[in-house]
């Protein structure tokens, strides 16, 4: 039920990926997919030359589209967030989605530097995974429909979806990608309450995940559905006990493992 797949987003570790390994994962992935659903490309950089380097090689596979991460550590400027933007998503053809993750940056994408964006026609998204829902109406203000707005926050999809989002770009998803897509879809076949359901349903997996900076819960519950090793790079390291038997609980609650 997922309508498009991001490959080395930061949930996928793009940050501790050597340059080639992310573009060969791209490139496994755009093979994989076949033009079935769209591929976005995780491409973005504290380095505004890395990420242009990334999203040209990227757009040689055929991906999709990119999705441009705010620049961590930096603190740049809202006219640097610009001209970051700017120069990477001019720098190729298919279309950018900002990433706006203030938890993770310390940078926040501001109603302002939207507006300045919107105009080159290089933007078609915004991920936002900001808790703070005022500020996220005023974005929603500057951007005046000419955005689509993700959710990137699991916990906040209802709540964004019924702010006018169209969907999210999730954590959980990598998990139960099925879940995921059931609570998006009831909410867009005009069925609120299932889909503030299945939103309820699912938040003390969310809450699982995230007890453990992520990828690491993510990883684990993915090795415990046998999806993949749960191999980890420093300085990422295994999910403590607790944090197992608390993903292992929900799973099991939620009918995915068997005791």
């Amino acid at each position: 039920g997922t309508d498009a797949i991001i490959v080395c987003g930061t949930t996928g570790e793009s940050s501790t990926l050597t340059h080639e390994e992310h573009l060969d994962t791209i490139k496994y992935c755009v093979d994989k997919v076949a033009k079935r659903i769209p591929v976005v490309a995780g491409t973005g950089s504290n380095c505004t030359d890395t990420a242009v380097y990334l999203s040209q090689e990227a757009e040689k596979y055929g991906v999709d589209g990119i999705l441009l991460v705010s620049p961590y550590y930096n603190k740049a400027t809202q006219k640097g967030l610009y001209r970051h933007f700017k120069t990477v998503a001019d720098s190729v053809k298919v279309p950018a989605i900002l990433y706006n993750v203030p938890s993770r940056t310390t940078l926040e994408i501001l109603p302002d530097t939207l507006r300045r964006l919107i105009p080159s026609g290089r933007f078609i998204a915004l991920k936002e995974a900001s808790a703070n829902l005022s500020l996220v109406l005023e974005k929603l203000d500057a951007i005046d429909g000419r955005l689509t707005l993700y959710s990137g926050n699991d916990d906040l999809t209802y709540p964004l979806l019924a702010m006018g989002a169209q969907g999210v770009i999730s954590v959980v998803s990598n998990v139960l990608p099925g879940e995921m897509a059931a609570l998006c879809q009831a909410y867009f076949d005009g069925d609120a309450q299932d889909s503030l359901r299945r939103q309820i349903r699912l938040m003390s997996f969310i809450r699982a995940l995230f007890r453990e900076v992520s990828p690491i819960p993510c990883k684990c519950a993915m090795e415990m559905m046998g999806q993949c090793s749960g191999e980890l790079r420093l300085p990422l390291i295994p999910a403590a006990e607790e944090t197992r038997m608390a993903l292992k609980k929900c799973l099991t609650e939620l009918g995915y493992l068997k005791n």
